[in-house]
Parts: C-alpha cells; structure tokens; sequence
C-alpha cells in the first residue's frame, strides 16, 4: 500500500515507527514483554490465537494497571477457515446488584462504584480465553499460562507509564493492604527501573494452568473472593462465579469504501459506533479535505454517533439495542445534518429505522495478532481504570476490576470518563456494562487485512475510527497512520479534545468553525496490523505514544 501525502496537510503527531513486515505472522501490543511472549507462542507452534492469548496474559502481569484476569474482555477473531468468532467476556453485575445501589440515604455515592468491594463484576477475561483457545488455537492454555507466571515470579523493571499509574492511583491501594504489599514499597509507590515481583499471581496463574478455569470460577479463587467480599461490604458470592459464561455473539458487519468491517456488536458500543460514524462519512470525500474540514466533519459525524449512545446502547440481552444504527440509510439521514462550515447543534438521539423490533442479540488495552494461514485476532482488555477497583483479593495477586462504574449508575450522571448513559445501562442482576472497547477487522474481497483497535476510554472509538480513514482513505501504512494526530467528541460534555501537533493554524481554523477546543499533548493507544495482499507480508505497528511493540516472524 502506497501512502499519499496526506501528511503535508494533516501534520504528524509523533514520527512514525520504520515499516516493520514479516511473512509468516505478526504482533502488536503495547508493552515488549508482552509482544515477545506472543512471538514466543508462535515459534512453539501456536497460531494467531495462541499468541493472543500469550500476550494478553502476560499484559495481565506487566500491564496490570490496564488489565487482567480480574477483568474482562471481547474478542474478536477471523479463524482460519473463515469462520468470526465474536466472545464476549464483559464483566457481568452480580446477582444482588440493583439499579439504586449507590444511592445511600437518598445521596449518589460516586465513589463506591470506582474503589472497592462495590466496584467490581464477575470477570470474564479467563473465561474467554478458553473459549477461544478451545475453538480456535493450537495450543493449551498452561502453555501460554506458564511463561506469563515466571515473569510474576522473578519479576520485571516497570517504566515511566506504570510508574506514572503508581503515583496517580498510590493513596487508594494503600486502603487495601494485600494492593499495598503488591505495588508499594515503605508505604511510597515503585518508581521507574524498580523490580515488580508478583508471586501470588504467578501461583493463581499456575493453580490455573494446572486444574483449568474452573479453579477460578468454581474453585478456590471464587471461595476467596467471595469471602473477602462478605467480609468488606461487597455482593459479589461464589455463585455469581460459577453462574458466569463467555457467549459468542453474532458480529456486527459494515461497508465503508469497498472493504468490509467485522466489528464486535453490544455490549460493546464501540462496533456500532464505528461502524455508524464510517457509513456517516462515506458521504463525504475525506482525501480531499483539508485538515480543518476534516477534522469538522468528523468530529460532526462522532457527536452524532455519541448521542446515540447514550440513549441506547447497553447489554443486549436487557436492553433492545436497534439494529438500524448501522443502517446506512439512517447513517445518510445523519450526514445530511452535517453543516460543512459550522458545528451543527446535536440535542438528542436520534430515531434509527425499525428501532422497536430489528434488535441486537447482545482502562483498557488492545491487542492484536494475524498469521498466514488466516488466523486474525482483534483483543481489547480491561479493569476500567487504573488498577481497577484498587482491591487484589488477599493471597491471589489478581487486581479486580471496577467495571459497574461503565453502568449508567444513575441516568444522565457521567461516569469516570464523563460518558453518561440512560436506561438501556442501568445496573441490573447478572447485566454487563457497556463498553467502548471496539475490536475491530476488516476484509478486503473476503480476505483480512486490517485488524485495530485502542486503549482510552470512549477515545477507543475514534482512535480505532481515525486509524481506518487514515489506512483505507489516505493509504497509509499502520506506522504511519498511528503517528497522525488525533482528536475526540463523545457529545457530552460539549468539547473537542484534539491534539496539538495539529499545529496552530489548523486548530484556529477548527474553533472558528465553532468547536470547543480542549487541545491535548497526546492521548490514547491505538495497535494495528495491515496485510499487503500482493507482497503477502504483514505490516504491525503499535502507538507511538506509549512504550509497545510490533515484532511477527
């Protein structure tokens, strides 16, 4: 793929990474332990789903402030014999949760679905894996387990961003003292370069690989759980454990100029969304704009997709989520409120074809894989935000995740990314939140060759959105398409965040348009790997804001 010059007018955010290719396989992630354990799957015979798997569990030890087996997960894989496997392995609510249960005496307790014992659903992240490993992988789950448990055992030297992570979340893992034994040293966060042993963890993972998931869900770990639960005010039981499964949903398919989109449907948001904003855009000629008006016509396009979001995304086997969001007829009623010259007012949701029968059936990092015999993996992991629920249940090393703050925990209230949602993602028993996370592969003549996705928040979105214009609208490679800069609009609050390597000119163009500006020196982590049917090599980038890795074979 031949890259145009699109960079003469939309400005590089960082310089882009040199065009890794490889043959056989390749990997992306954002952190080079991780990348190297999935290279490391592949030379033992895996494939692209093995190697996934090895990287995501091993994120879960040296990138545990964004995700791990206290967490959940979707993936989305494209199987060797063309076959899309979408598993969603969300956290679910557990069976005592209710829609009020952060209002205490009449009062919103904000907190409490943020930090400790009431923050946290069931995980699903090993749940998944098997599912996946089991349908679609070569290997056993101890073979990628065991590599990741000695890497908690003898530990590694964290860097800048996990010492970063450290510093900002320090004052509530010191509430929990099996957090504070982990990732404190003499009551004061690790700094960069110290060595992070986790040798429980290394033991949980170990207790799995040998007696399988069940351990985890029906077996000691969920007794564990659910006695610290009992003890320190939370709901979650052994029973809401051993209840969980990872179902296959059916994917969300798209067009958008030619290729087609396989994205993963609700509970994520992030499949529709995608999805939506790009048939809005079909009705525009992105390659020919300039950078102002690209940026505005975007922007337009995701305020419109965000709107919707919040009236009615949500788990879709409560709420009915409408099919006709991704209807491009809708998209193209949409486009047409798009004001070329100034920022069009979005007051509300708006109405898709069909919306009351035609339904959906059902911190964050991504990853991703491919290899040569078709195998594609498209991975997003979470524990929401930094380290989660902040609580690791005592003599296990696994940090819980405090995903029910991705419920509306009341409608309207915004959650910890200012995303507010209505009665399609109230809390309910046994309910999944709903997410931003947006794996995401697209197949050109019915063959994969890009696969994407991103870390941050409802950014996810439109960093996974942007990568895909910047590939299939500009010709870019993933290197140089992660380094452009980025910008974001989720509708509520009324605010454009968009980086300022844009430059200064550009940016003054965008606001008097009449967009917001909240200008930012970076955000988000985005992955990707792009396929060149013709040289037959894989090109994998990983973001160039964040210390990651691409690496194949």
């Amino acid at each position: 793929m031949k890259a145009i010059p699109a960079l003469l007018f939309l400005g590089c955010a960082a310089l882009p990474a040199a065009d890794l290719s490889f043959p056989k396989a390749a990997v992306a992630s954002v952190n080079p332990i991780a990348t190297q354990a999935g290279v490391q799957a592949l030379k033992k015979g895996g494939n692209a789903v093995d190697a996934a798997i090895a990287v995501g569990l091993t994120l879960g030890v040296v990138d545990g402030h964004n995700s791990g087996i206290g967490g959940g997960c979707f993936f989305v894989i494209h199987g060797a014999d063309g076959t899309v496997t979408c598993i969603d392995g969300r956290e679910m609510a557990g069976a005592a949760a209710s829609r009020d249960m952060y209002v205490i005496n009449g009062k919103l307790d904000n907190e409490a679905s943020k930090t400790g014992a009431l923050a946290s659903g069931v995980p699903g992240y090993l749940k998944a894996c098997a599912v996946a490993q089991k349908k679609h992988g070569k290997l056993k789950l101890a073979d990628v387990l065991l590599p990741a448990a000695e890497i908690a055992e003898k530990g590694f030297p964290i860097d800048e961003v996990y010492e970063r992570k450290l510093a900002a979340t320090a004052a509530k893992l010191a509430l929990f003292p099996a957090s504070a034994a982990i990732f404190l040293k003499d009551g004061k966060p690790l700094k960069k370069g110290d060595t992070l042993v986790q040798t429980d963890l290394a033991a949980t993972y170990r207790a799995v690989a040998e007696k399988g998931v069940e351990w985890f869900y029906e077996g000691e770990f969920a007794a564990k759980t659910a006695e610290w639960m009992k003890n320190n005010g939370g709901i979650l039981t052994a029973a809401d454990f051993a209840n969980y499964q990872a179902p296959e949903r059916e994917p969300i398919r798209s067009k958008y100029r030619g290729y087609d989109l396989v994205t993963m449907p609700p509970p994520s948001s992030g499949g529709v969304h995608v999805a939506q904003i790009l048939n809005i855009l079909e009705n525009f000629p992105l390659r020919h704009f300039r950078a102002s008006s690209r940026v505005h016509v975007i922007t337009e396009a995701m305020k419109l997709a965000f709107a919707d979001r919040a009236h009615w995304l949500g788990d879709p086997d409560f709420a009915k989520v409408p099919r006709g969001l991704v209807d491009p007829a809708y998209a193209n009623e949409l486009a047409k409120k798009i004001d070329l010259d100034h920022v069009t007012a979005v007051p509300g949701h708006g109405m898709p074809p069909h919306w009351e029968g035609d339904i959906f059936g059902k911190h964050t990092t991504f990853l991703c894989t491919a290899d040569a015999e078709g195998n594609w993996v498209a991975l997003n992991q979470t524990i929401n935000t930094a380290f989660g629920s902040k609580v690791v249940i005592p003599g296990t090393g696994v940090l819980l995740n405090d995903e029910m703050d991705d419920f509306a925990v009341q409608p309207g209230v915004p959650n910890a990314f200012k995303l507010v949602g209505a009665e399609a993602n109230a809390i309910a028993p046994g309910k999944r939140p709903l997410s931003s996370m947006s794996p995401t592969i697209v197949l050109k003549d019915g063959k994969p060759v890009i696969v994407t996705g991103a870390a941050g928040g409802p950014t996810i979105i439109t960093q996974a959105l942007l990568l895909l214009t910047h590939i299939i609208d500009d010709g870019m490679l993933p290197a140089e398409a992660l380094a452009e800069p980025r910008f974001h609009h989720q509708w509520n609050p009324d605010e454009l965040k968009i980086e300022k390597a844009f430059g200064d000119a550009t940016l003054t163009r965008v606001e008097k348009l009449g967009h917001k500006l909240s200008p930012s020196t970076s955000f988000g982590a985005c992955q990707a790997i792009y396929f060149d049917a013709e040289k037959k090599l894989f090109f994998p980038a990983h973001d160039p804001r964040v210390p990651g890795k691409a690496d194949g074979q």
